[in-house]
């Protein structure tokens, strides 16, 4: 039996270490899979719900998130890559999704709340971000995906999903697909940013991107948080909170020089300088092909977003697919 899955990034800049740990390895790895049904979204709709007024922060960045995803090696021929934007038939679900829910419901909704004060929205919300988590519903149950990797926080977001399905197959007949989330396996959370910050982000600065020259990875490994009281090459170190540790333990591959680097490290005698050196290294070994896929695919940009128009006609063929069915499950097909 197959599984349909969606996934995909919101395109306000390029992705960076955090996305490649966090989502994009384990999309390589469920493209690999025969039995999954991959559509990978560039959720542009999403995006301009808090950057309406500068419109061409989003549209900026959909070749770029296109060029990362080609890049790590996302193949469109065994992966549906499309534009949010260019399926309006997600924006139709979303208006007969929304007489489902109510707005105390939306209110409560922790991601939303969480993000609205983020953000210092206060009343002054737009009503697009408000709701978007109806908009992922409509854009989960377009494809009839059936799994929806997701972190932890976007456990709310897919919840809704969840009882949207439940109130519209309860009040209009068996239609829409119940998504379970595919949550990260224990202890491969979030990539902390170079800074120390428990996240890595566009708008923190703290991110080393897919898309970064050798020269500026080098340079941002120098840059990292290690451990402020390891002022002497002698002193004993802490690598706990250690970003350069963070890193290794998650990017290295020779996990017996790791740990004898820690140990050296915990006693004292181990410069900052010297295990940046090495990490610069294993980056380099995992970013330089992926450089290289970008720079040749960049070449050109007309052939990529040919790719991406594809991938939205395949997509859209199967959103009609399923509006259909709804309308006639709502008993609005007039002219079927």
């Amino acid at each position: 039996m197959k599984n349909t899955i969606l996934t995909g990034d919101r395109p306000t800049g390029q992705l960076h270490l955090g996305h490649y740990v966090g989502s994009l390895k384990n999309r390589l790895r469920l493209q690999q899979d025969e039995n999954n049904q991959l559509f990978i979204m560039i959720a542009d709709m999403q995006a301009l719900t808090d950057n309406a007024k500068t419109p061409e922060k989003v549209s900026s960045n959909v070749l770029q998130v296109a060029l990362d995803y080609l890049a790590v090696g996302l193949d469109p021929t065994r992966s549906t890559l499309f534009i949010q934007s260019q399926i309006p038939e997600l924006g139709e679900l979303t208006m007969y999704y929304l007489n489902l829910v109510s707005v105390g419901r939306v209110r409560r909704n922790p991601t939303v709340k969480a993000e609205i004060e983020q953000k210092k929205f206060g009343e002054s919300v737009p009503a697009g971000f408000f709701i978007y988590p109806v908009s992922q519903a409509a854009d989960i149950t377009a494809f009839k995906a059936n799994l929806v990797p997701v972190g932890e926080d976007q456990k709310p977001m897919l919840e809704q999903t969840q009882e949207i399905v439940h109130s519209f197959n309860q009040t209009y007949g068996d239609v829409l697909v119940e998504p379970k989330g595919v949550f990260p396996a224990k202890g491969m959370g979030r990539l902390p940013g170079i800074d120390g910050n428990g996240k890595m982000s566009k708008s923190l600065g703290n991110g080393i991107y897919l898309a970064d020259s050798q020269e500026t990875v080098a340079k941002k490994v120098m840059s990292m948080y290690t451990d402020p009281n390891h002022i002497h090459v002698a002193d004993p170190g802490q690598v706990e909170g250690n970003m350069v540790f963070t890193y290794l333990d998650v990017f290295g591959t020779d996990t017996k020089k790791i740990a004898e680097l820690k140990e050296h490290y915990r006693r004292g005698g181990l410069g900052d300088v010297q295990i940046k050196r090495y990490l610069i290294e294993v980056l380099e070994a995992e970013l330089a092909p992926i450089r290289k896929r970008r720079e040749e695919f960049a070449q050109d940009p007309e052939h990529v977003m040919q790719l991406l128009q594809q991938g939205s006609q395949q997509a859209q063929a199967v959103a009609a697919q399923t509006l259909k069915e709804v309308k006639q499950a709502m008993g609005i097909a007039y002219f079927a």
